[in-house]
């Protein structure tokens, strides 16, 4: 399945760099229409093109019975580990909102929903990322200054 986002640059009144903050925000906004994660994402900026390709869901042929669902397994505990903050898109994942600033979060800090966690970079534009959930930070995931993919933990909260 591909999902394709087109517009006209011309059609824009805010500039390139609003442009590609819409197309990064569209990017996540498609990848989480479906519960599974894109096979592919493709962005182009000034020619302002999106497209998520997912991997196609296969159905059992036409006179197949499909099997019994197995025996559900055992509950998981809903406390199986620290809550994750993950990338809304690739980019650069830094800790600090510039070189030699301390970092938006340490190992032990309290973090409030919606408060910032770090910045992503982005063709040269930066994005903060925000935690998603109020809780204390235990791990720091990803290293400063690193790429980091969509949906790559960033890091680990333990829930308040």
């Amino acid at each position: 399945m591909t999902t394709e986002l087109t517009g006209d640059p011309a059609d824009l009144t805010a500039g390139p760099t609003a442009d590609l903050t819409a197309l990064c925000r569209s990017i996540a906004e498609l990848a989480r229409i479906r519960p599974e994660l894109p096979a592919r994402i493709r962005l182009e900026h000034l020619g302002t093109a999106v497209e998520i390709h997912w991997k196609p869901v296969t159905s059992p042929a036409v006179g197949v019975v499909a099997e019994a669902p197995a025996a559900p397994a055992a509950a998981e505990p809903e406390t199986a580990g620290p809550h994750q903050v993950k990338a809304p898109m690739i980019g650069t994942f830094y800790h600090a909102p510039e070189p030699g600033s301390p970092p938006y979060v340490r190992v032990g800090d309290t973090v409030a929903a919606g408060q910032p966690i770090g910045l992503l970079e982005v063709m040269k534009m930066m994005t903060p990322v925000e935690a998603d959930a109020a809780g204390t930070v235990v791990e720091i995931l990803a290293p400063d200054a690193a790429p980091v993919e969509f949906q790559q933990p960033l890091i680990a909260v333990r829930l308040a």
